[in-house]
């Protein structure tokens, strides 16, 4: 099979994934092999790109928002052709005290999708059946690429925040995560400021329904309930926390993040509270499935080959991915 295999870590403007065939791993007794149908790309395949995130595996395939088709299933209980998603969690321990209370996300031996073992850059896919889920209907594949890590996580930083209905959140950067908690929050009836600084993305964010779109820098109508920050700048978690009301909530929903610059205690004053989300459960998975099941959301995507993921990750890195990007195999882009 063809996919886009990461070598050695290196800046995406030298093109460090290269398209090349490798052998399709036959699925061993708990498995799936998947035809990969769409694989969407995440900031994360970046940081691992890049080099930002700690090495885990090379050669590696990078991809964790994937869409596949059954192809083989063994004894499992799936069907060949059914139509699954897998995250960005592959496995965890399932006996440590986080896996025992629930909070597998923290589990200290979990193994991610696209890290540790070969992700959906590629044509066909391997994975333990404990990461595959069905998925809901009425969406394309590349609609539901995103839902699988943008979505997920953007789902469990939204349930941290609190937010309630009637209230305000904030979002700080507006990409593939970012515009889908704006429609969560919508459908449950939280008013949503974006703050974004391209002015393409101020606009998406208004013909999705926010009540406010512009910079950082801005000065809000009001102040937010809870804010999450989605852009990996640490500079953000002190201007969102200087726009909190008393006892608000700031959550950072990235895996990795410029510094956050020292601050005088008065940012915090006031029982405002800041908390990071790491990774995401299986039941957060199967939340902003059924959520979107229900809610069917405008996911907002641009599609490219396979074989074009260094471009992608360079235009990602550049803010110039309107919302999602996925790939697909060339053959099915026709």
């Amino acid at each position: 099979m063809r996919a886009m295999v990461l070598d050695q870590p290196a800046p995406v403007e030298q093109n460090p994934l290269r398209f090349r065939d490798i052998s399709t791993r036959k699925p061993g007794r708990n498995e799936l092999l998947l035809q990969v149908l769409a694989c969407g790309v995440c900031h994360t395949d970046l940081h691992i790109v890049e080099g930002e995130l700690p090495t885990h595996k090379l050669p590696v395939v990078p991809g964790h928002q994937i869409i596949g088709k059954v192809e083989e299933a063994g004894e499992l209980e799936f069907q060949k052709g059914q139509r699954v998603g897998v995250p960005w969690l592959h496995t965890s321990c399932g006996r440590c005290e986080y896996c025992q209370r629930g909070e597998e996300n923290l589990c200290e031996n979990a193994r991610f999708t696209g890290y540790d073992v070969d992700g959906g850059y590629a044509e066909y896919v391997t994975v333990d059946c404990r990461a595959a889920y069905p998925l809901p209907e009425g969406y394309r594949d590349d609609q539901l690429a995103p839902l699988l890590c943008g979505g997920v996580i953007g789902y469990r930083a939204y349930r941290l925040s609190g937010v309630q209905k009637g209230e305000v959140l904030g979002l700080y950067g507006f990409g593939s995560s970012a515009h889908l908690v704006l429609q969560m929050a919508l459908w449950e009836g939280v008013e949503v400021f974006v703050m974004t600084r391209s002015p393409e993305h101020q606009r998406l964010a208004r013909s999705l329904g926010a009540s406010f779109s512009g910079s950082s820098e801005n000065r809000l109508p009001c102040p937010l309930h809870a804010a999450i920050i989605f852009a990996p700048a640490g500079e953000l978690v002190l201007r969102a926390l200087a726009v909190l009301r008393r006892g608000g909530r700031v959550i950072t929903a990235g895996i990795y993040s410029s510094p956050i610059p020292s601050m005088d205690y008065r940012f915090l004053y006031q029982e405002h509270k800041v908390q990071s989300v790491t990774n995401s459960t299986r039941d957060d998975v199967r939340g902003v499935l059924a959520l979107a099941s229900h809610a069917h959301f405008q996911v907002e995507t641009e599609l490219f080959p396979l074989s074009e993921a260094n471009r992608v990750l360079q235009l990602l890195k550049t803010s110039k991915v309107r919302a999602s990007a996925v790939l697909q195999p060339t053959e099915m882009m026709s």
